[in-house]
């Protein structure tokens, strides 16, 4: 089977053509980060009316790099949340009128899921379930026991800031370019993450939520109270920063796999391409099987979302309607 996918829900525009579930023929992704730099961050606007501009030059391209026609494609998969808005109805509504005039199902993708399948996707299926699914990314940041595909419960979220947010707001302090992430993680691998303490946030009565917005204060506080002008003061808080925010996610992803009774650990989304992150897994996890999404699949991509797509279409046997609606938000997978 043949799956169209599309994914728009924040400042991506991608299409990617998989077979079976699997086998990656194409996946284009157009990226949003020169537009979005001078402002510190995704602006939904600008976001949505290049969505419009690219779209149907990306699905173009990916027709063209998997060598198929529109023809050929047997299922169109798009994600239809969580994210923002416009930039949702724009993927969304492109794959219902290419499902409507080719006559063809449609099916659609619950985003976050999908980020934790982009590290199933070259995976056995038989062997994995129940696992321990930690998505970490710009927009969202949760702990999710995986009893099989499609089965899921919920076992903690952000209060507040997500980790890949908190990453973003804390470059802007330490004024670094956008995206924060890799700019912070480059400052970090020469900075003493002791100079400056930092403290991880807690949740009163849920151990195992997480809280940033008070260690994105702290970098504050610490910038005005020690005037952090220098390279090396910026390194050393971007250390800090960097180890104990990730030190608090690493030592709640093994509690709830040790209270799941789970030995593997699947991880999805952006914030899984920091190198420092991937190492303290190893060091911290050397028991549990640790599952990482390859490179080009960490950060929003349509690949992941034609993949599920697959299984989706496969366990519900048929299409979605086409008065499916964007959804801002998901409470449950």
């Amino acid at each position: 089977m043949l799956v169209l996918g599309i994914e728009s829900t924040c400042d991506e525009t991608a299409c990617a053509i998989v077979e079976d579930g699997k086998k990656i023929l194409s996946n284009v992704v157009s990226s949003q980060i020169d537009l979005h730099r001078e402002f510190g961050g995704v602006v939904p606007e600008l976001s949505c009316r290049r969505h419009i501009d690219v779209m149907l030059s990306v699905v173009d391209q990916a027709l063209n790099e998997a060598s198929v026609t529109l023809d050929e494609i047997d299922l169109i998969a798009a994600a239809y949340g969580p994210g923002l808005i416009g930039a949702l109805l724009i993927g969304l509504n492109t794959a219902k009128t290419l499902a409507l005039t080719l006559q063809k199902p449609f099916i659609g993708v619950n985003h976050i899921e999908a980020h934790l399948y982009a590290a199933l996707m070259d995976q056995p299926q038989d062997s994995l379930f129940p696992c321990i699914g930690a998505v970490l990314s710009g927009g969202h940041t949760s702990l999710i026991r995986i009893n099989a595909l499609g089965d899921y419960t919920p076992i903690s979220e952000t209060v507040d800031d997500a980790i890949g947010e908190a990453f973003d707001k804390v470059a802007k302090i330490l004024n670094l370019p956008y995206p924060g992430g890799p700019e912070i993680e480059k400052l970090a691998k020469t900075g003493n993450p002791e100079r400056f303490p930092l403290k991880a946030g807690r949740v009163k009565e849920r151990p195992l939520h997480f809280s940033f917005s008070g260690i994105k204060t702290g970098v504050l506080y610490t910038c005005q109270n020690h005037q952090i002008t220098e390279h090396q003061d910026k390194c050393d808080l971007a250390a800090s920063f960097q180890t104990t925010a990730f030190a608090d996610i690493v030592k709640k992803t093994l509690r709830a796999a040790n209270d799941e009774e789970c030995s593997t650990i699947v991880l999805g989304g952006g914030v899984t391409n920091n190198r420092y992150l991937r190492t303290l897994f190893a060091k911290e996890a050397p028991e549990h099987r640790i599952l990482w999404p390859k490179p080009e699949l960490t950060l929003d991509n349509a690949a992941m979302i034609a993949g599920l797509g697959y299984h989706r279409y496969r366990f519900k046997g048929v299409s979605d309607p086409l008065t499916l609606e964007a959804a801002t938000r998901i409470a449950r997978m």
